[in-house]
């Protein structure tokens, strides 16, 4: 919702008049001053300055698609931003249910627990918190991470060669944390929905005096759900203290614990499909998970940032930060196929899994701005070095018959069976990588309305270890260029071009027994961006094609070996290509209408497989609209489409009549329409009401995999909050 807050300014003067002769009465004078005072006040010249604060769904600035901070239209590449106000409207208390809403992106819920995230046809790995992060080890996100200590999501499509280097050409998502406030606040919320999920939230910022500021955010989350046996609880903690140590410098010191336990939990999920090729068809509730499976996630961060202002308005901005991950799993996994008329023929497998990671993160760089040939240009140049080890480790049972049983129906097991001893064949991983880096970009006012930034990225990248038998050593060095035109054709609308690049080392050897070079991601966009009703409304539509270069397949001389024998060789090869198209249109369409809309359509070429299960047309829509007929009343919408997909899941077997036949696993186009109300009882309190699903639609969440899981039906939560 668009404010408009009027700031009455009145100017005072104060005159000072001495007499040099007595008054002949005392009354007399006090008649006389207060003439003065009132003929002053009628003749105050009375300034009236109007400011709008813009708290919906229209963001006009990111950081994380370079060290500009530029405003989106100036940014040559698509960007979206979930704001505040849309993960409040909508309750979207954690990043998958959070992305879920975002421009292109795809959510892949493999499982209860572990997430992958695509977008023009590639998996998202870049993950960053205030511009700083590596991408996910093994790619995929590990139980439900908070939203709550997060002020936004900025979300740059397409290659991000500037701010991240290494990954995939498909996103960045960079989370902004809250940091102090202006002004002394404290927002309190309790929630209550649907299978017994109880949050409660605190979120307060103090100025304590005048160095010193603070914000702590506190969650407490349990829940139970619609899954047999599956219950989670959470608890989030964050701090945030910082020192204005000078006018020109400051320092912080933050921390973030999350704390989540989850159990009956799935590991893998259903199987799509009986012996005879038809598909299975569970109730939602049907959980893979034994009623002793658990997953335990810790994660930590802490990171401290040192922020000075130069004398010639150049600025200089230092960020370390260490994070940590925790893992304790007991899994259990279904698999095989089962025969249509029994539901028997599947088999249990049971794990422990045990991860340790740890990251050092480190970011500096100035920027400010120059003046060249008459006009003003903008500089950053910065250094980067990051560091991740991590070592896991997995457990099974081959010897108390216990580890790998017999499975039951599935519609009728209530998730008993004996817990296997974990103590047989030990693998795992010890792996360590470093990135060092070194990056500059310039925005080049080369004439009027035309901007040129250009810029590049020199990644030095070094991994050593093992992981489940396969060595992961690799050293890559490579230059990332970046290159993005801005023109200005109106006022009110930008047309802009880009070029960049991403890279991923690759472990795999050639004929000659050299390491393959890294795998590089080209993406190159063309778009228009335009900021209407004086800027209230942000639209763009861009057009996008990517390529994916080098990627290792096996070279046809050994081809025919097994993998697992050191004979075996590769060859880079072309990967895959998306081509296609965006649209987007956020902020507010009138006073009081936010709307964040955003539509995606692309092909994918080069791998059958991923372009069969990738959704290519994504629809997302969020919208609110504040009442004008009952003061206080906001009513909203959220929905995301996607079209039909498909997983090719082999032949049929023998001794059916249709042996040899396809195999296909199919998920219908299917719309998610999520619906809310907010009532502000008072300036502070205030009650929201949300409904998702409400069509109860039944759906497959992903077929990334060869299995899967059905989504949550219909269902509902209160939230009543206050703000001091």
């Amino acid at each position: 919702m668009m404010k408009q807050t009027p700031i009455s300014l009145a100017v005072y003067c104060a005159l000072c008049i001495i007499p040099t002769t007595l008054s002949a009465t005392p009354l007399a004078d006090e008649q006389a001053q207060q003439n003065t005072e009132q003929s002053s006040i009628q003749n105050i010249e009375k300034i009236e300055v109007t400011g709008r604060y813009i708290e919906g769904y229209n963001a006009h600035s990111v950081s994380g698609a370079s060290r500009l901070d530029l405003a989106i239209s100036d940014i040559p590449q698509s960007v979206s931003v979930i704001t505040d106000a849309q993960l409040r409207d909508f309750q979207l208390n954690d990043i998958n249910a959070a992305l879920d809403s975002a421009t292109g992106i795809n959510v892949e819920r493999i499982e209860t627990d572990r997430t992958y995230y695509t977008a023009r046809g590639f998996d998202v790995t870049n993950f960053q918190v205030d511009g700083v992060g590596l991408p996910l080890t093994n790619g995929n996100n590990h139980s439900d991470e908070d939203t709550a200590i997060y002020d936004r999501i900025e979300v740059i499509r397409g290659a991000n060669g500037l701010m991240t280097g290494v990954g995939n050409p498909s996103a960045t998502v960079n989370f902004i944390r809250k940091r102090p406030t202006a002004n002394n606040q404290l927002n309190l919320s309790a929630s209550y929905g649907s299978w017994n999920n109880i949050r409660l939230e605190a979120d307060g910022s103090a100025r304590l005096n005048d160095t010193f500021s603070g914000r702590i955010v506190a969650v407490n989350q349990t829940k139970d759900s619609y899954l047999d046996r599956y219950q989670s609880d959470k608890s989030v903690l964050y701090a945030f203290i910082e020192a204005n140590l000078s006018d020109d410098t400051s320092l912080s010191v933050s921390h973030s614990y999350i704390h989540n336990d989850a159990s009956g939990n799935n590991w893998g999920a259903l199987p799509l499909f009986y012996t005879d090729g038809s598909a299975t068809d569970y109730a939602r509730s049907t959980n893979t998970s034994a009623n002793w499976s658990n997953w335990l996630v810790e994660k930590q961060n802490t990171v401290v940032e040192l922020s000075h202002y130069f004398s010639n308005d150049w600025r200089l901005r230092a960020t370390y930060s260490y994070k940590t991950r925790d893992e304790d799993t007991e899994l259990f996994y279904v698999y095989g196929t089962p025969d249509k008329n029994t539901e028997l023929g599947l088999t249990g497998y049971g794990s422990e899994y045990d991860l340790d990671e740890k990251h050092h993160l480190f970011d500096l760089y100035v920027n400010g701005d120059i003046e060249l040939f008459g006009r003003e240009h903008q500089l950053v140049a910065g250094i980067n070095y990051a560091k991740a080890d991590y070592t896991d480790i997995s457990l099974y049972d081959y010897s108390t018959g216990n580890g790998f049983p017999d499975m039951p129906d599935l519609n009728t097991w209530d998730g008993n069976t004996p817990k296997p001893i974990f103590k047989d064949k030990p693998s795992g991983s010890d792996v360590s990588a470093e990135q060092r880096a070194a990056y500059f970009t310039g925005r080049f006012n080369l004439f009027e309305d035309f901007h040129l930034i250009a810029g590049g990225r020199f990644n030095q990248w070094q991994s050593e270890g093992i992981s489940y038998g396969k060595v992961q050593d690799a050293d890559d060095s490579q230059f990332i260029p970046y290159l993005g035109m801005v023109y200005r054709l109106i006022p009110e609308v930008v047309a802009y071009a880009s070029y960049t690049e991403t890279f991923v080392a690759q472990t795999e050897l050639d004929i000659n027994d050299q390491t393959l070079a890294p795998v590089t991601g080209e993406s190159k966009e063309l778009g228009i961006k335009g900021e209407l009703f004086n800027g209230r409304l942000l639209t763009s539509i861009a057009y996008f094609d990517i390529q994916q270069v080098n990627l290792a397949v096996a070279d046809p001389n050994t081809a025919d070996l097994p993998p697992t024998l050191p004979l075996q060789r590769y060859i880079g090869a072309d990967g895959i290509d998306s081509q296609g198209y965006e649209l987007e249109v956020a902020g507010e369409v009138f006073d009081g209408f936010n709307v964040s809309l955003g539509y995606t359509d692309f092909d994918i070429d080069g791998n059958e497989q991923v372009a069969a299960y990738t959704p290519s047309k994504l629809l997302k829509l969020a919208a609110t609209y504040d009442v004008s007929a009952i003061d206080g009343l906001t009513i909203g919408m959220n929905m995301r489409w996607q079209d039909d997909i498909h997983r090719n899941q082999g032949e049929v077997g023998s001794g059916f009549a249709n042996a040899g036949q396809t195999i296909i696993t199919r998920q219908d186009a299917y719309a998610i329409v999520d619906l809310m109300a907010r009532y502000q009882i008072t300036d502070r309190l205030g009650l929201s009401l949300n409904a998702n699903n409400v069509t109860d639609e039944k759906y497959l969440t992903s077929l990334y995999w060869a299995q899967g899981y059905y989504g949550a039906p219909a269902n509902y939560s209160a939230t009543l909050s206050w703000a001091m």
